[in-house]
């Protein structure tokens, strides 16, 4: 069975470092089309908003660049 990556919600920061580095498999939430532009960020988490959007060695990248360590993969 292939490897789904997820995101632990209650361990993220909210960096952004996964979404800079593989956009294509994460975003951070409130990044979706019509969201506030004024409302402050700092709640964000990051979310999976494609899991097969890039390859495992892309995704590993941005589990390994988290500093909260919240990435993680489903079996």
């Amino acid at each position: 069975m292939a490897k789904v990556v997820a995101v632990d919600q209650d361990c993220c920061i909210g960096c952004e470092v996964c979404a800079q580095l593989c956009p294509q498999v994460f975003r951070m939430s409130g990044d979706e089309e019509g969201h506030d532009h004024n409302h402050d960020h700092s709640d964000n988490k990051s979310t999976v908003h494609n899991p097969h959007g890039a390859s495992e060695a892309q995704i590993e990248t941005a589990m390994d660049a988290c500093p909260a360590a919240c990435i993680y993969w489903q079996s």
